[in-house]
């Protein structure tokens, strides 16, 4: 169910205007995105809009929140419980760090260099990870014999470390050809579990409705990433690739950390000399009268439990140019892609139930262009497809786009248009605008 709370548009932002405004937008500039003077206000101050459990948990809900669930998320993870033969860091936390715990990237002092002398020792840092850029995880387009590869090779190995296996000489990936190499960045957890709680339907009417034809006539698509055994929708990470938290979560101790788990119970690399633990490390506990959870599960229940965050202001309570930019962000078609709200379903946790998620996205993938494109395929999310991004939170969040290239937001938002984008069209309505209505819609973009 999609839910709009503002009053009904009028004048120039009417349903049957939409789709002629930004025709005539995009007649008048032809051209890519002539951003003019507007500049991209930076990361909002103030304290963390994010990183706040969401109100309405039950006494039980809070107390496995506060007391399992966020330190677990937080622990930094020895050879003994798992960590490696192959990792990119050492905790949940280490990544989604910024503004607050559950986040991305921090806008400087980046982990993976901070603590590669400790965590990695005598690993070499590759050149693509800096001091004062994102924390990144490499795929590889190809394999060897050129067939198609697609998958995390991890940057740091325990080699080197005191807990480490004796013998163990396990050597680090080959970086060396960059042409291979596509990389990711932390996508933010704020929010998850209302992400969880969207029903497929709701995805999909959502993604179909098109009353004033503007869909059509941008050449905007795109379609839900799914499940390939039962159909379903997938909905997190940067192609929607994974279908819960619990997956999600399961998914990166293994990949990231080299923790092996109750869903991924096999070890990444098979070098017998750096094999410390013979079973998953991660289960849960069955004891007489206790039963301890596996990390997994207080890593979702973590992500489950996260509030969405909140912007800097709501309404008339906004500065001008930030109710402004709210109209033009709708004018120009941001919000064909970038839905403003859609709202959760039945859940068995009250505090999910029937819910809006003010997540500004679709949650499906679009065309993003060759100047995107990563070369990968992950589910029914070709090369060149994203999930469109949610926003929520953006106006805290220091790296744009995939693998981190830009942290301007006006560097982000031309990378939208290239060849085969179904945002071009979009785009280039933007570079249209007066330079003080694109700041308007960049204030707006750093207010949530």
């Amino acid at each position: 169910m999609i839910r709009d709370t503002r009053p009904e548009a009028t004048g120039a932002f009417a349903p049957k205007a939409l789709k002629s405004a930004v025709l005539l937008l995009i007649t008048v500039v032809p051209n890519p995105c002539l951003l003019g003077q507007a500049r991209d206000p930076g990361i909002r101050g103030g304290p963390p809009g994010a990183g706040q459990h969401i109100s309405g948990l039950t006494a039980g809900q809070l107390e496995f929140f506060t007391d399992h669930a966020k330190p677990t998320f937080m622990e930094v993870e020895a050879v003994s419980n798992g960590l490696g033969p192959v990792f990119n860091l050492d905790s949940c936390a280490g990544c989604h760090a910024f503004p607050d715990i559950g986040g991305s990237s921090p806008p400087a002092q980046n982990p993976q260099v901070v603590r590669a002398a400790s965590m990695a020792p005598g690993n070499r840092i590759p050149g693509f990870i800096k001091i004062d850029g994102p924390i990144r995880e490499v795929r590889f387009k190809l394999r060897p014999n050129g067939s198609p590869d697609g998958g995390v090779h991890d940057i740091f190995t325990i080699a080197g470390r005191s807990d480490a296996p004796a013998g163990c000489a396990i050597a680090q990936p080959e970086f060396s050809d960059a042409d291979n190499l596509s990389f990711r960045i932390p996508t933010p957890t704020f929010g998850g579990g209302l992400i969880e709680a969207i029903p497929d339907r709701a995805i999909a009417d959502n993604l179909a409705a098109d009353p004033t034809g503007a869909k059509a006539a941008l050449h905007i698509q795109g379609h839900v990433n799914t499940n390939h055994n039962d159909g379903s929708v997938t909905r997190f990470g940067w192609k929607a690739q994974n279908k819960s938290l619990l997956i999600f979560a399961g998914e990166a101790y293994n990949v990231e950390m080299g923790v092996t788990n109750e869903l991924f119970p096999n070890e990444r690399h098979g070098d017998p000399t750096c094999a410390k633990n013979p079973t998953p490390e991660s289960a849960s506990v069955f004891n007489a009268g206790t039963v301890t959870p596996a990390d997994i599960v207080g890593f979702m229940s973590f992500m489950k439990f996260l509030d969405q965050p909140a912007p800097a202001c709501a309404g008339s309570a906004c500065s001008p140019s930030i109710q402004r930019g709210r109209a033009l962000f709708d004018q120009v078609g941001c919000a064909l892609c970038h839905t403003p709200t859609l709202r959760t379903g039945a859940s068995s946790t009250a505090a999910l139930d029937h819910k809006d998620a003010n997540l500004f996205s679709d949650l499906a993938v679009h065309h993003m262009g060759q100047a995107l494109s990563d070369g990968i395929t992950q589910g029914s999310a070709g090369p060149d497809e994203f999930r469109t991004a949610p926003l929520w939170g953006l106006g805290q969040r220091a790296f744009f786009l995939h693998d981190g290239r830009t942290s301007d937001l006006l560097d982000a938002i031309a990378a939208h248009d290239s060849d085969g984008s179904e945002a071009s069209a979009v785009i280039r309505a933007f570079g249209s605008l007066p330079a003080a209505q694109q700041q308007d819609i960049l204030d707006l973009l750093r207010s949530l």
